[in-house]
C-alpha cells in the first residue's frame, strides 16, 4: 500500500526527498560550505526567536497577501531561483505551475534546466535571475530574452563566492550524462528506482545543460560550462550593477546583501529591492544567519527600497518572524525543492500550503488581521540575537 503523498511539515518532505533522490543529487541540494555553520545558523536562528501571542482580540479573517516589486502575491513568499537539475523531469515548469496555483511569484535561475519561455508560459509572474557572468553583450542578450518571454523583474545574484569544500564531503556531479557516466553512477542511482523510472517515463534524462544561457545560433552550455564562464568573469563593480539595472529597465532586485553599507550603496545604485541573503550558506562560512542581519539593514534603508529575506525558511512561523523584523517577503529555496522531490508539482503546492497555514496561525495568534501588520512587538528577541555588519558610511562619502 502506497503511503499518503501528503506531508505535514517541510522536515517530512526533506526526509522523503533524501529517500527518493540519489545521494549525489540530494547532496547537491543540501550544499553548504566548510563547517556548515552558516547553513545551520540560517535555520537555527529562527528557533531562538519567540512569539508574543495575544489572548483576546483575534480576527476571524486574515489577509496574507502582498506585492513584491509591484507584482501581487497571495503570500509574502517568492520561489527562490535555484537550478533543479535532476530533481524532477518537469523541473522548473512543475514549480512554476505550483506557484501559479498558489498565487505566488516564481524566481527562475539562469542555470535552470527549463527555458524561460516554458516557465513564463506556466506562470506569468516570473522574476528572472542572473549572475554577473560573461560579456556585457552576452548579458544584454540574456536580459532581452527574459524580457521578451515576459519576465517581470530581474534578480541579480551576487552572493556566491568561490568558497567550497565541505567537512561532510561534496557530491560528485558529472559534466554530462552519457553511457559511460550512466554506468559509473549506476550504484548510486539503482537504489532509487522511483527517481530513475520518473525520468525514463518522461523520455528524457537529466542532460545538465543550461538552456537560458544558450547563445543565438549556438548550443546550450553544460552546468559546469556556465559555472566556468562565471568563474572567469571579473567580479562586478557598483558601476556594473548600475549598468545592469539600466540595461534591464524594469524592477531590479539585488540579491546577496548582508552589510548595512552595501544596502545603502544599493539604494544609491537605484535598485528597486534587495534580498538579505548569504546564498543559503553556500558562500563564506560563518557569515551570520540572514534573520540576524535583517533588522539593521531594514532600519537603514527604511522605505527607500523593498527588503526581502532569503535563507532558512522552513515554516510559516519563520515567514511571520521575517516580516516582523522588516522583510516585505521571503524567498524559499530548499523547502520547495524537498517538496518537488517528494511529490512533484503537488509537493511544491504542499510546501506552499504549509507555509500559508503557519503564517495564518501566527497572524491569528498575534492578534492581527493582516500579515503586513506584523512588527517587532510580536516577538521575543533575546539579547544579542541580532548582528550588524558594515557600519553605515559617513554622510558625504563616495562609498564605491
Amino acid at each position: 500500500m502506497r503511503s499518503n503523498p501528503w506531508f505535514e511539515t517541510v522536515a517530512e518532505a526533506q526526509r522523503r526527498a533524501k529517500k527518493y533522490l540519489p545521494s549525489t543529487v540530494y547532496g547537491a541540494l543540501v550544499a553548504g560550505s566548510e563547517r556548515g555553520r552558516t547553513l545551520d545558523d540560517n535555520t537555527g536562528a529562527f528557533a531562538e526567536l519567540g512569539f508574543a501571542p495575544r489572548v483576546v482580540g483575534h480576527h476571524a479573517e486574515r489577509d496574507l497577501s502582498t506585492t513584491v516589486l509591484g507584482v501581487p502575491s497571495a503570500l509574502p513568499v517568492v520561489i527562490s531561483p535555484t537550478g533543479v537539475q535532476a530533481v524532477h523531469p518537469d523541473g522548473e515548469v512543475a514549480v512554476a505551475r505550483a506557484a501559479a496555483n498558489r498565487g505566488v511569484i516564481m524566481g527562475l535561475s539562469s542555470f535552470a534546466a527549463k527555458p524561460v519561455e516554458e516557465v513564463t508560459g506556466a506562470n506569468p509572474n516570473v522574476f528572472y535571475q542572473m549572475y554577473w557572468s560573461g560579456t556585457r553583450e552576452a548579458m544584454a542578450q540574456r536580459m532581452e530574452r527574459a524580457r521578451t518571454a515576459g519576465a517581470k523583474a530581474l534578480i541579480a545574484t551576487l552572493d556566491w563566492s568561490f568558497s567550497h569544500g565541505r567537512d561532510w564531503g561534496s557530491p560528485t556531479i558529472p559534466e554530462t550524462i552519457d553511457l559511460r557516466t550512466a554506468v559509473r553512477f549506476a550504484p548510486n542511482v539503482l537504489p532509487h528506482p522511483r527517481w530513475l523510472w520518473a525520468f525514463i517515463r518522461s523520455g528524457r534524462i537529466p542532460d545538465l545543460t543550461t538552456p537560458n544561457l544558450q547563445p543565438p545560433g549556438g548550443k546550450a552550455p553544460t552546468f559546469f560550462g556556465a559555472y566556468g564562464e562565471w568563474m572567469q568573469t571579473a567580479p562586478p563593480t557598483w558601476d556594473d550593477i548600475e549598468w545592469m539595472r539600466t540595461e534591464w529597465g524594469g524592477p531590479f532586485l539585488l540579491k546577496g546583501v548582508t552589510r548595512v553599507d552595501d544596502a545603502l550603496r544599493a539604494v544609491d545604485a537605484g535598485v528597486s529591492a534587495i534580498s538579505v541573503s548569504n546564498h543559503g550558506g553556500n558562500n563564506l562560512d560563518t557569515t551570520p544567519a540572514t534573520i540576524r542581519l535583517l533588522p539593521a539593514i531594514a532600519d537603514a534603508v527604511g522605505d527607500d527600497i523593498e527588503v526581502l529575506l532569503d535563507g532558512g525558511i522552513r515554516r510559516g512561523g519563520d515567514v511571520a518572524k521575517a516580516l516582523a523584523l522588516g522583510a516585505r517577503a521571503v524567498l524559499v529555496g530548499r523547502a520547495y525543492l524537498w517538496g518537488l522531490a517528494a511529490n512533484g508539482q503537488a509537493g511544491v503546492e504542499n510546501v506552499l500550503d504549509i507555509l500559508r497555514g503557519g503564517l495564518d496561525s501566527a497572524v491569528l495568534g498575534l492578534g492581527h488581521s493582516s500579515a503586513r501588520d506584523l512588527s517587532p512587538d510580536d516577538l521575543v528577541v533575546p539579547d544579542g540575537f541580532t548582528r550588524v555588519a558594515g557600519a553605515p558610511r559617513a554622510a558625504g562619502t563616495a562609498g564605491r
